[in-house]
Order: C-alpha cells, then structure tokens, then sequence
C-alpha cells in the first residue's frame, strides 16, 4: 500500500495530506481564533460552529466540537487521526484481518470521502478516509475562510 499524499485524489473539501490530526474542543470558534492568533494557523474552512480545518506550514488539523475531560471518562475521545488513504476498502479488510476494532464500517459522504472508523490496540480513534470525489466545500454548507487556501501553493 502506497500512502503518499501525491497517489490520493484531491478533493477541496480536505486538506491534501496523509495524516491529519482531529483535536476535540467544547467551543471550537473561540478555538479558532486562538490557534490562529497564538500559533499561527490559516483557517482553511468552517463547518457549521461544531467543525472546522487549520492550515499551518505544509500541516493541517481538524478541530471538531465534543466533550473534553480526562480520558478516564468512557465517552470523552480529545483527539483522533484522520488517515488518507488510496483504497478504503482494502484498508478496511485489512485492518479487520489484524483485529482493528471497528466503529462505523466503510460508508459514502456528501462532502466527497468514504470512510470508516476503528480504534487501534492503544484505543487511539482513527477515521480512514478515501477521496471519492472533488466536491466544493460551500455545496454542502462548509463556509469557506480562505478559498485561495483550499488547494495549497504545493499542489498547484
């Protein structure tokens, strides 16, 4: 399996990399703006005021909207790993071959991705994400922060 951003269809409504980190906050606006001021981020896209995608460097993080708190909590996930990849349902047979347990099986979305989602040996949450179409982000209600930044300067 190659998992190299340049094999991956582009798609505008992700950011173009293999790995990308999803980092959880109970108020995402107010984290936006903090992320940007004090580290530097471009944010790329809003989703709503639950979810929204950070540019920085050749890098992007996802920050989505959910419950914070010690891990000791059952229901509390503060981060996962969205992982690109060029054929999701191989992917997916594999990861069940070495036991992944899985959450939500390979399934189509309207902004372009067919993913599933699984927790590893060290009960790390991953989304496995296949590019399945090129969809702009304002089609499925995404508000665009920074359309120039949609495709970055690497790709073009």
């Amino acid at each position: 399996m190659d998992f190299t951003a340049n094999n991956l269809k582009t798609n505008r409504s992700v950011p173009p990399f293999t790995i990308i980190p999803v980092l959880t906050y109970e108020n995402v606006a107010q984290v936006i703006e903090w992320l940007c001021q004090a580290f530097g981020f471009t944010e790329r896209l809003r989703i709503g005021s639950h979810r929204a995608q950070l540019l920085v460097g050749d890098g992007a993080v996802i920050l989505s909207q959910g419950r914070t708190g010690t891990s000791e909590s059952s229901d509390v996930v503060s981060h996962s790993l969205l992982m690109r990849v060029e054929d999701i349902d191989s992917h997916y047979q594999r990861a069940l071959q070495y036991g992944a347990r899985i959450l939500q099986p390979p399934t189509d979305y309207p902004y372009g991705e067919r993913q599933y989602n699984a927790i590893d040996l060290g009960g790390h949450h991953w989304t496995f994400s296949q590019s399945i179409a090129d969809v702009d982000p304002q089609k499925w209600g995404a508000t665009v922060s920074r359309p120039e930044k949609l495709v970055p300067d690497m790709e073009r």
